[in-house]
């Protein structure tokens, strides 16, 4: 699974059995969940078992993967029931078999075969009468859109990043707010450690990141919003969820109609406008425009870094994206580029000192890299931002950065951090040792385990929900015998 599909599965994840049957009534959204949040086993069983009507043992399917890949038949089978995507039959003296699940399946196959009036796939409509909207026009709206976005959040830096066609509104302020990417003290807003973590992304992933904060705050933004008045709106989250996968499935550059949208999509269309996903000519006009934002929803391959030059002129500069961050010995640091962005994001961990046309000097120091821990920006984030930009010639050495830049960030960073903190699950109060060791090492092999202690019997996991499965599997085999 891409690292842009992450946080919107843990959502996925959370919703309940009777959210998941409204949502794979949809064509489109059973398609893209299918293209979009599954690695590859699981979309091979998923097509494996698409046209069979009758329950798979677990043994035929066992017999799919490679006996040495139990870890990741287990995860994806796991992550298939999750979804609700695949369902376990037991019956009385038989033995496991799984089914896919309808309406999933039904879904599935009509959108991989066509047919049906569902219009899952948007209506396309006729904007020939009107002035035609091009590529290029939606490629640079969404291009100072999403600036515009990126630049409130880095602009405690004191750098102007202000463009005079771009103007937020209150909703998308509330949501990054809202979200954690930034913090606001007064009237200024500085941006957190997930704020920072978020520049880091590339640009999908940035939006999947946006889109999953809205479908969990849409209500609350709109509440607090100047147009609340008391009155609920009353988000559908399956609209939302349903709106979101129709719109990673249309054409860049085809005019859709708004007639079939239900009035919570009609009222998305207005805030994802402000984030560039979708563009309107006015807010009366019954057609919209997906931008490459959403085109590119449900893509495996971030393609607004390389398909568009128009949009890449800001975000990734062709100098950017070939790296563009020369740093010496003794931290001096020195940036090819003339995008406000990048030298608002070096700003915000470096002193900067010297600019150019095309250039920005400046020097990494113990008081930048502490104003940087202060507002939660970490030195690996930092290290990381410095290597991904590295100037060709600095991928001429190995380490590619120096050694004693790198060691000098981290050690000013642990100045004031001397604990650090995982968010997990606690497993304790095993009856035997066999009970432990074998959940435990399960958890040490798909990756999940972070602490154990055989004495007392207790380990400490950042997943629960495979182990979980586990336990239950081995309960069932303890009852069978």
């Amino acid at each position: 699974m891409s690292t842009s599909s992450l946080r919107s599965f843990e959502y996925l994840e959370s919703l309940p059995g009777t959210t998941f049957n409204r949502l794979y009534k949809e064509p489109s959204t059973a398609l893209a969940i299918f293209r979009r949040m599954l690695p590859h086993l699981a979309k091979s069983l998923v097509m494996a078992m698409l046209y069979i009507s009758h329950p798979l043992t677990f043994s035929d399917l066992e017999a799919w993967v490679q006996p040495g890949n139990r870890k990741d038949r287990d995860h994806t089978v796991s992550l298939l029931e999750r979804l609700q995507i695949l369902k376990a039959t037991v019956q009385p003296g038989k033995p496991r078999a799984y089914l896919l699940t309808n309406p999933f399946a039904a879904s599935l196959r009509l959108a991989l075969t066509g047919g049906g009036g569902h219009k899952s796939f948007g209506v396309p409509c006729d904007t020939r009468e009107q002035r035609p909207v091009s590529v290029a026009e939606l490629d640079e709206f969404a291009r100072e859109q999403w600036e515009g976005v990126l630049g409130y959040m880095v602009g405690s830096t004191g750098i102007s990043l202000a463009n005079e066609k771009v103007n937020l509104s209150p909703s998308v302020k509330a949501l990054l707010q809202l979200g954690g990417l930034v913090e606001a003290k007064g009237r200024s807003v500085d941006i957190t450690q997930d704020g920072f973590a978020f520049i880091l992304q590339e640009v999908n992933a940035q939006v999947w990141t946006i889109l999953t904060l809205y479908l969990e705050n849409a209500q609350q933004i709109h509440d607090i919003g100047p147009s609340a008045d008391g009155d609920k709106l009353g988000m559908d989250d399956v609209d939302v969820l349903s709106f979101l996968f129709m719109l990673g499935s249309l054409e860049l550059g085809q005019g859709y109609s708004k007639s079939n949208l239900t009035e919570t999509q009609s009222q998305m269309l207005l805030d994802l406008g402000d984030f560039g996903v979708v563009y309107q000519d006015t807010t009366d006009s019954p057609h919209f425009y997906p931008t490459r934002l959403a085109t590119t929803l449900t893509s495996d391959a971030g393609a607004l870094r390389t398909s568009s030059v128009s949009f890449d002129n800001g975000l990734n500069a062709s100098s950017d994206s070939k790296g563009f961050i020369v740093i010496e010995t003794n931290y001096r640091l020195y940036a090819y580029t003339s995008s406000a962005l990048q030298i608002a994001i070096l700003g915000l961990f470096a002193r900067l000192s010297i600019r150019y046309p095309n250039m920005v000097a400046g020097k990494i120091t113990r008081e930048s890299i502490r104003r940087a821990v202060d507002i939660g920006i970490t030195s690996d984030q930092i290290i990381s931002f410095l290597t991904t930009h590295a100037h060709p010639q600095m991928r001429k050495n190995n380490p590619v950065l120096p050694v004693t830049v790198v060691d000098q960030i981290k050690l000013w960073q642990m100045e004031g951090d001397r604990m650090k903190a995982t968010v997990g699950f606690l497993f304790k109060d095993f009856l035997t040792p066999a009970e432990f060791e074998d959940p435990c090492k399960y958890a040490e092999e798909i990756g999940v385990l972070v602490w154990k202690d055989e004495p007392r019997r207790m380990f400490f996991v950042t997943k629960h929900e495979q182990i979980a499965a586990f336990l239950k599997r081995g309960k069932e085999k303890r009852k069978a015998t």
